[in-house]
């Protein structure tokens, strides 16, 4: 019984413990648009994401920074045109 009532006492203790565990504090997540008028701050945010990919590469901010850099570089080159349109030339075979 004394056996029991302290196996039990041990299990409580590592579920009381498992549950004390630090949780970091959550940044406010900025978005895609947020990224594109802040250059500086999307700059820090892409090196911080990139000193740590494995941990961080997945989270919002680094995903919307990476969207954001991504944009801003496609419309300094000019974006993605669209192609010109297909004419059609009927040919009556003359």
């Amino acid at each position: 019984m004394k056996k029991n009532a302290m196996m039990m006492f041990a299990l409580i203790a590592a579920l009381v413990l498992a549950g004390c565990k630090e949780e970091k504090p959550q940044e406010p997540v900025q978005t895609v648009e947020w990224f594109k008028a802040h250059q500086a701050e999307r700059e820090a945010r892409l090196a911080k994401c990139n000193a740590n990919p494995g941990e961080l590469a997945a989270t919002p901010n680094c995903v919307n920074a990476s969207r954001a850099e991504s944009s801003s570089v496609w419309s300094k080159r000019g974006g993605i045109k669209a192609p010109a349109a297909l004419t059609f030339e009927k040919n009556d075979g003359k």
